[in-house]
């Protein structure tokens, strides 16, 4: 069986590590047509639009994209070309799991945790007013008027709402994960004891559900005591599930927990669509250097082969992936911090994930 998979190279770093990742994942012997779409800056220059509507089509067709990191040019078109794919494709849950691998450098070990974030709504909907403009200063009036809580007249204002609709189907997909994967503990991360109707919102819902799902553990943590939990006993957290912005930031500091983002694999996921990509971004500054480290890529691509059921090769591709790094030699310089000098470029991360492979 062949799998059509949508694939974007991306912008930045982008194009060496889904190269990298590409040339991994057809080692594993799976057979895969790659549709190849452009967003972000090229799509910019070739098409006229950050994200053409082909790109959307392709995605739709093959329900599977392997997506590299993606510029959003500033002053220009979306907020993030990110949020607005997740968007138009309803990609409502992203996945980040951070997992430590013997030989990273960190000083934490067996971590295994796996953020549940909600991408559609909180404060990252693009729901915002300008400081000094009209629409701002009527706003501004209707909350006068509705609390009796002034706010000053020189202010931005954002938006944060959420769901009952939106917050079941992240909790949900949460526990329905975590029965798949044989994870022993969802925690509801929130700060609903200051936004009482948002976050609060969010909590009621995640007891709700939790009720549903005797055999799978529960609790819930105040978003600033869950950084320091995380920090300081890792190893107690399996799946926190989060509204968008909390979600965000703890994935980041779980992948610091782990290594790095260059070991931070990541997955946006709908009814029935998927996107694979690092959580990091584009670093336009190291384009072309064959320096910056693929795994983080190369790790989504174990992701989509477990999402796309082949299940011995994504074990495979993981193995190889952990013999590299824990063998130490080729590797990039983010895993080579002691000696720097020694460390090998993405493409050469490859080779060695590949002769692993074909052992």
């Amino acid at each position: 069986m062949s799998y059509n998979i949508t694939f974007i190279p991306g912008d930045g770093v982008g194009p060496e590590v889904t190269e990298a990742t590409r040339r991994v994942l057809e080692a594993t012997g799976v057979s895969f047509n790659w549709d190849i779409g452009t967003i972000g800056e090229a799509a910019q220059e070739q098409y006229g639009t950050l994200l053409p509507g082909s790109v959307l089509e392709s995605i739709r067709k093959n329900r599977v994209a392997l997506k590299g990191p993606v510029t959003t040019p500033v002053g220009s078109g979306f907020r993030s070309v990110n949020v607005a794919l997740r968007k138009a494709l309803g990609l409502y849950a992203c996945l980040r799991p951070c997992k430590t691998y013997t030989g990273v450098p960190s000083p934490f070990k067996d971590v295994d945790i796996v953020v549940v974030r909600e991408n559609m709504e909180d404060l990252y909907s693009g729901i915002e007013f300008e400081k000094a403009t009209p629409d701002t200063a009527r706003l501004m009036e209707f909350i006068q008027q509705a609390t009796g809580e002034g706010i000053l007249s020189d202010s931005g204002i954002s938006i944060k709402a959420i769901s009952e609709t939106r917050s079941q189907n992240i909790i949900r997909f949460a526990f329905e994960y975590a029965r798949e994967y044989h994870r022993r503990k969802i925690t509801a991360v929130h700060k609903a004891n200051i936004m009482k109707y948002s976050d609060g919102l969010f909590l009621s819902v995640a007891r709700e559900i939790a009720a549903e799902y005797s055999d799978v553990e529960f609790e819930d943590r105040i978003v600033d005591n869950m950084a320091m939990q995380l920090v300081q006993k890792p190893r107690q957290y399996d799946v926190p599930v989060t509204p968008n912005l909390y979600g965000d930031i703890l994935s980041d500091l779980c992948a610091g927990l782990v290594g790095g983002l260059g070991m931070a694999p990541g997955a946006n996921l709908g009814d029935d669509i998927a996107v694979f990509e690092a959580t990091h971004g584009s670093a336009p500054k190291n384009a072309g250097m064959n320096k910056v480290n693929p795994m983080a890529m190369m790790l989504s691509g174990v992701m989509m082969l477990h999402h796309l059921g082949e299940n011995e090769a994504a074990d495979r591709m993981e193995t190889a992936i952990a013999a590299v790094i824990t063998e130490g030699k080729n590797v990039t310089y983010d895993l080579k911090p002691d000696a720097p000098e020694n460390a090998v470029g993405t493409s050469q991360v490859a080779d060695a994930v590949i002769e692993k492979l074909r052992g």
